[in-house]
Parts: structure tokens; C-alpha cells; sequence
């Protein structure tokens, strides 16, 4: 199989992205909906749920698309994958809660608030997932 260019790499990444995002601002904005709270701890398990499963969803996508040629489905790279998104998760969870304080103290509307906090976190996590999927979860030892 012929070897992905980053680029080609990076654009299936971000369109698989874009379902991910979808997942983890529906399901957030759904539990927001059904159960509001300005609560950090509650905040913080919305944002834990919301974001396990785009993972959930990116790993199904990434692992028969953009990184096929490298997906072996081996121990290895479940458990470096599964180390990843506790890693992104971290980052997320981090700037979203710090973007909701920093918002908060802006004076800005909740909606907007948790929307925005959440658009920055899945925007720094997922650039630093598409690093450690690329070079350590799905790492291409033929280059």
C-alpha cells in the first residue's frame, strides 16, 4: 500500500475531525441541556464523556483510513493509543476548564462560555493527538 503524505495525512485527520467535533459539542451542549451546572467538577465529567467518545469515534476512523497503512491493531498501539487520549483528554479538560474560568471572569454568557472553552480545548488537544497518533501510536517504521 503507497505510503499517505502528512498533508493528505493531516486533511483526512482533520475531516475525521469534524465528526469528532460533532460528537463532542453535541453530546456536551446534550448533557448541558439535561443536566446545566456551572459546577467545575460537573463541568469537567461533561467534558470527560463528551470527549471519550469523539475519541472513541476517532479511533474507529483513523485506524481503517488515514493511518491504515500503519494500523496493525496490535497491544502496542491500543495502549499507546489509549496513553494519548488520557493525554489530550488532559490537555482538554485543562484548557477548557482555564478558558471557562478566563471567560467567566470576562463576564461572558454561559452558552458562549462552555461553546467557546470547548472549541479552543478540542482545537489544542487534537493537535497534539494528531502528533502522538502520526509518530507514536500508527508510527510508520518504513520511512
Amino acid at each position: 500500500m503507497k505510503r499517505k503524505s502528512g498533508r493528505f495525512q493531516f486533511f483526512q485527520f482533520s475531516i475525521i475531525g469534524v465528526s469528532n467535533a460533532l460528537i463532542d459539542i453535541g453530546v456536551l451542549n446534550l448533557l448541558l441541556l439535561l443536566f446545566h451546572t456551572d459546577k467545575s467538577a460537573m463541568l469537567l465529567l461533561y467534558n470527560s464523556i463528551s470527549y471519550c467518545l469523539a475519541i472513541l469515534n476517532s479511533y474507529i476512523w483513523n485506524a481503517s483510513i488515514t493511518f491504515n497503512r500503519t494500523s496493525k491493531g496490535s497491544s502496542y498501539q491500543r495502549i499507546a493509543f489509549f496513553v494519548q487520549a488520557l493525554i489530550s483528554l488532559g490537555i482538554s479538560n485543562l484548557v477548557f476548564l482555564g478558558a471557562n474560568s478566563l471567560f467567566a471572569i470576562m463576564e461572558i454568557p454561559n452558552w458562549w462560555r462552555y461553546n467557546l472553552s470547548k472549541a479552543l480545548a478540542m482545537g489544542l488537544s487534537s493537535l497534539a493527538s494528531f502528533f502522538m497518533i502520526k509518530y507514536m501510536v500508527f508510527k510508520d517504521y518504513k520511512q
